[in-house]
């Protein structure tokens, strides 16, 4: 069955928030290797690297439910920062915010009486749970930590290790 229309645009729009995601990311890792933080840029260009899978889920979603993908353009991401601490403190927000928009679709879907739609979005509501939870960490970390060179250090070689 074709997808709802209003339910497409809905999901295009976030196709739009998940690229804007990938490239929030990169511009976050340019930060930190600008910082000379190369474990904690590491881990945003990993990040950046789901949230373009995450975009392509919905993408296939779309065509798959014989819908029309429609890409916008991309907003420029902010490219500098006050600290490698507010960079986690902003991708937490942001993933707060994704988390908001991704339920707002769930909503949609199932005011629309779109199954489908609701059943494929369980995976994104259950992913928004651990991007909040792994980004909360590392800002819980550097909270108790702080930011002198040993603890940067030490959370640096921690976060080079993730995997993609």
């Amino acid at each position: 069955m074709k997808i709802n229309e209003t339910v497409e645009k809905a999901l295009n729009e976030q196709i739009n928030r998940e690229l804007y995601s990938a490239y929030l990311y990169l511009a976050m890792a340019a930060y930190l290797d600008d910082l000379n933080l190369p474990g904690a840029a590491h881990w945003m260009r990993i990040q950046a690297q789901e949230e373009i899978g995450h975009a392509m889920k919905l993408y296939d979603y779309v065509v798959e439910r014989r819908g029309r993908v429609v890409l916008e353009g991309i907003a420029k991401p902010p490219a500098e920062r006050k600290s490698i601490t507010d960079v986690f403190e902003s991708a937490l927000r942001h993933e707060e915010e994704i988390t908001s928009h991704i339920n707002n679709l769930v909503d949609l879907a199932q005011e629309e009486g779109d199954h489908a739609t609701v059943s494929m979005l369980k995976w994104f509501v259950d992913e928004q749970v651990e991007e909040e939870d792994s980004v909360d960490t590392i800002l819980q970390k550097l909270k108790y930590l702080g930011e002198d060179g040993r603890s940067l250090i030490t959370l640096d070689r921690e976060l080079a290790q993730r995997q993609g």
